[in-house]
């Protein structure tokens, strides 16, 4: 497609999973339900009506969703140099001189510098656990309707609303116009297969995306999609060394694996920000978008990237401007909020 497309677990539905444990002591019960959720995923591609509905968020909204999705993260390398100042302040200090002098590797520095503490801090039991050798096993499904009313459902909610709509609306803010229909069905068909190893939802990718769409992987939109080949390959490496990586993460404080993730979000954030609020008629309908997801609040098992997406669509209709006025009237009214001065009558 030529485009910065890529694909992630679902971080949400890996939340879900934690609640989702009274559910079921079966693993394989679980297995059934990540299939399902898979199938589900396939059929809204195919159903238009519903991609439709996916991809048509107003570009306000969408932007302050993501907005607020990567707010918590970017202020993550703050709290990290307070609570973990050994590792994270030379992290810091690595990413601000490398910003100066070679932006392209600001983050790639400050990752290595984090890795390094890691390792100093916690190498030996590391290297010595048994996590570093990884396994893939089969895992034969069983479908239990009530896990899969209890998990594969809300997987599939979770998945579409925390993930696959954000992720439409990263590739949005950035200017891609994305067919849903091809998106969901590949993300869909590898869910199922992925789940017979045990793994659960895949999807578009909304926070690595916002890495690989921006600029930060090229200044040439149309070359942007390297970015996705390149992290895609490498992927396939990290798989045979997914022992070691979680092992390591496994080590670490989490704050400082979400501190490298928020400094290489930073120009994603900023990209955001002022997408969400350069219409100045849309802006308050934005930024409440923008801190019901900041929020982080989780309701009937779906979270707050959803509900910012509601606040923001209902907002925006009960603000949009009264059908009595006249075209002119509107336009001025729209130029005069942008000025800071009353609106005027006529032309």
């Amino acid at each position: 497609m030529r485009m910065p497309v890529s694909f992630a677990w679902s971080t949400p539905g890996a939340a879900l999973l934690v609640a989702a444990a009274a559910s079921t002591q079966q693993f394989a019960a679980a297995i059934g339900a990540f299939l399902v959720c898979g199938a589900l995923i396939v059929l809204a591609g195919l159903w238009p009506a519903l991609g439709r509905a996916i991809t048509s968020i107003p570009k306000p909204i969408a932007s302050a969703m993501l907005a607020g999705i990567l707010f918590p993260i970017c202020i993550a390398p703050v709290t990290a140099a307070v609570e973990q100042p050994a590792i994270a302040v030379p992290m810091v200090l690595a990413w601000l001189l490398l910003a100066r002098l070679a932006p392209r590797w600001a983050v790639p520095a400050a990752l290595a510098v984090a890795v390094t503490g890691i390792a100093i801090t916690a190498g030996p039991a590391v290297l010595g656990s048994s996590a570093v050798r990884p396994q893939l096993e089969f895992v034969a499904p069983v479908f239990d309707p009530f896990v899969i009313a209890s998990l594969g459902l809300p997987l599939f909610i979770v998945t579409m609303a925390g993930q696959n709509v954000p992720g439409f609306a990263v590739m949005s803010t950035f200017g891609y116009r994305l067919a849903p229909r091809p998106v969901l069905i590949a993300s869909g068909a590898a869910s199922i297969a992925a789940a017979f190893a045990g793994g659960h939802a895949i999807n578009l990718a909304a926070i690595t995306a916002a890495i690989m769409a921006s600029p930060e992987a090229n200044p040439d939109p149309r070359k942007r999609w390297v970015a996705t080949v390149s992290a895609g390959v490498v992927y396939l490496l990290l798989g045979a060394g997914a022992g070691l990586a979680a092992a390591v993460v496994q080590a670490s404080p989490p704050v400082i694996i979400t501190a490298v993730a928020g400094l290489a979000l930073l120009g994603a954030l900023v990209t955001a920000v002022a997408s969400a609020l350069d219409d100045p008629r849309h802006r308050i309908t934005a930024i409440v978008t923008f801190l019901v997801t900041a929020s982080g609040i989780a309701v009937a098992g779906i979270g707050s990237a959803f509900w910012g997406l509601v606040a923001g669509a209902i907002l925006m209709l009960w603000m949009r401007p009264r059908t009595g006025g006249t075209r002119s009237e509107d336009r001025n009214a729209a130029a005069a909020d942008a000025a800071g001065q009353p609106a005027s009558k006529g032309d």
